[in-house]
């Protein structure tokens, strides 16, 4: 007769085991701060030197206020697994009340970001150098095509941190994975900015969630280990991601859906 880890009745664990049980959530949740950090910092200098030669349109307000934001939810995350790991689980309770009001806060952010730098982009491609001016219906369409992440993204990762958070009292294994799971979804625009990967921009959104999948291997497997079964968090993680992707590559920049995100995006 075994246990669930697959270890015989009476057998002690090794060791090892139950420290990565305890410090996995911590090492995913540095893993994704690092991601994001490799994305997003060599991107946001590039982005200084443009706008330094005159090359781009000024950073608006809410791109500052959704970088804060979405640095509040990774050390929140860094936080809350730290505590759990170090058994200060009332800390850990307390703390999670800022995610109640963070997570939405961020979707909406992140969304309303997409069209104020769409039209920022508009007004000041008008007066931009020519060589830029011919470039303007190109910029047109890809940010139609982000706006179809960006809203996959948003509505996927509130639902499952709302599940997450649901799921905290009774099925507190559920409730930790799913953060985390949760927390990789907006990571395809960290992925996509690594222009030293392998990608399948512009004409796919296809690579960004693929990396996504690398990302969150090592928890997967390491369930799989320990259980010998799908924890059943990965199982709620498919359900929203694998349709939303197939929406999201079967709408990729159809005429409809630039029809339509232009109109949202440019009036």
């Amino acid at each position: 007769m075994t246990t669930v880890s697959g270890t015989f009745v009476g057998e002690r664990e090794p060791a090892w085991q139950a420290i990565v049980d305890r410090w996995m959530f911590v090492g995913m949740a540095a893993l994704i701060t690092l991601a994001v950090l490799v994305g997003f910092v060599p991107d946001s200098l590039m982005k200084l030197d443009l706008l330094a030669e005159g090359r781009r349109p000024p950073l608006p307000l809410m791109m500052h206020v959704h970088a804060v934001l979405m640095g509040s939810w990774m050390l929140l995350l860094l936080t809350q697994t730290t505590l759990m790991a170090t058994g200060r689980k009332a800390m850990h309770m307390q703390f999670g009340m800022v995610g109640l009001v963070l997570a939405p806060t961020l979707v909406l952010v992140g969304m309303a970001l997409v069209p104020i730098n769409a039209q920022a982009y508009v007004d000041w491609v008008a007066t931009a150098p020519a060589d830029l001016q011919a470039k303007a219906d190109a910029q047109m369409q890809r940010s139609a095509n982000i706006m179809l992440i960006q809203f996959r993204t948003g509505i996927t990762f509130l639902a499952l941190v709302w599940i997450a958070l649901r799921a905290r009292r009774l099925d507190s294994a559920t409730h930790k994975r799913l953060l985390i799971l949760a927390t990789t979804v907006p990571l395809s625009a960290a992925f996509n900015r690594m222009t030293w990967l392998p990608t399948s921009m512009p004409e796919s959104p296809l690579s960004g969630d693929l990396w996504q999948l690398v990302l969150i291997a090592p928890m997967f497997l390491w369930d799989w280990y320990r259980r010998g079964a799908v924890q059943r968090a990965y199982l709620v993680w498919a359900a929203w991601f694998i349709p939303g992707l197939i929406i999201t590559i079967l709408a990729w920049n159809t005429p409809a859906w630039q029809a339509f995100a232009r109109g949202v995006l440019y009036g």
